[in-house]
C-alpha cells in the first residue's frame, strides 16, 4: 500500500528547532525522524511513499536526492500555507484505492497488518489509530473534602483516546471530503455519517514536539530494539 506522510506544516510547537528545517527532518540519533518513520513502514512491507511537503520543502527534496534507501518516494508540493485536509486532497491524483496516511513527526509500534485487517472488517472509509492519552502532568486524586488521597505521576488516562495517525483510507472518501483541515473538518463530518472507525493501539506512541522529546527519542535509541519497532 502507498503511505502518504504529511510533511508540510511549519512545526510551530517545535520552534525554534524548526526555524530552518521542517519538523519531519529533526534528527533522532543523527537520522531524520521521517526516515525512522519510513523505515517502520518499510520493515512491514510498505515501501511506496508519497510525501506531502510545503514548509522548507527543499530540505526534504535535497535529502531524498542523495539518499533513496531503495524506496519509491514521490514528493508532492502541497503549498506552504495549506491545511492538512487540503494537502491530502492535492495528493488524490496519484493515490490508489486504499492507502495509509500518517504524520511525519510521530513513531509507533503499530502492527500494520492488524490495522489493515481491522479496516477491512468494518464498513467505514477511514480507520484512525488511537492511543490512550498520556498526561504530561502529575494528577491528584481528592476525596469529597479536598484531602489528597493519592498522587499519580503522569498517568495514562485510558478513558481518553487520541489520534496517533497511522490511518487507513479508501479513495472513495474523497467523494465526501468537506473542509480544509483534516482533523477539525474532514474527519468529524465523516464521523457524523458513520464512516470513521478507530483501531485502538495499546503499545508505544510518541511524537516529536520539543527538544525534550528529541532527547528522549535519542535515549530510546540506546536500547537494542527501539520501542517503535513492531515486534509482531
Amino acid at each position: 500500500m502507498q503511505v502518504v506522510i504529511l510533511c508540510g506544516g511549519k512545526g510551530t510547537r517545535a520552534y525554534p528547532l524548526t526555524e530552518q528545517i521542517p519538523k519531519p527532518m529533526l534528527e533522532i540519533g543523527g537520522t531524520p525522524i521521517l526516515v525512522h518513520l519510513m523505515t517502520l513502514f518499510a520493515e512491514q512491507g510498505h515501501t511506496e511513499f508519497v510525501l506531502a511537503v510545503g514548509y522548507r520543502q527543499s530540505v526534504i527534496r535535497e535529502y531524498f536526492a542523495r539518499y533513496t534507501h531503495g524506496w519509491d518516494v514521490t514528493i508532492v508540493d502541497t503549498g506552504t500555507e495549506s491545511d492538512t485536509g487540503d494537502r491530502l486532497m492535492q495528493c488524490r491524483h496519484i493515490l490508489r484505492d486504499r492507502f495509509f496516511v500518517t504524520y511525519g513527526d510521530g513513531l509507533a509500534d503499530v502492527p500494520l497488518d492488524a490495522l489493515v485487517a481491522f479496516h477491512e472488517a468494518h464498513a467505514g472509509l477511514v480507520t484512525v489509530t488511537s492511543v490512550p492519552l498520556a498526561c504530561q502532568f502529575g494528577v491528584l486524586d481528592l476525596d469529597e473534602t479536598g484531602k489528597i488521597v493519592a498522587f499519580r505521576e503522569k498517568p495514562v488516562l485510558r478513558e481518553h483516546w487520541i489520534n496517533a495517525g497511522f490511518m487507513v483510507l479508501d479513495a472513495q472518501v474523497f467523494e465526501q471530503w468537506e473542509g480544509a483541515n483534516f482533523e477539525r473538518h474532514v474527519l468529524p463530518r465523516l464521523a457524523e455519517v458513520g464512516a470513521v472507525y478507530s483501531y485502538r493501539h495499546e503499545g508505544f506512541f510518541k511524537a516529536l514536539d520539543s527538544h525534550k522529546d528529541q532527547q528522549e527519542f535519542d535515549a530510546m535509541l540506546e536500547s537494542a530494539t527501539p520501542p517503535w519497532r513492531c515486534r509482531t
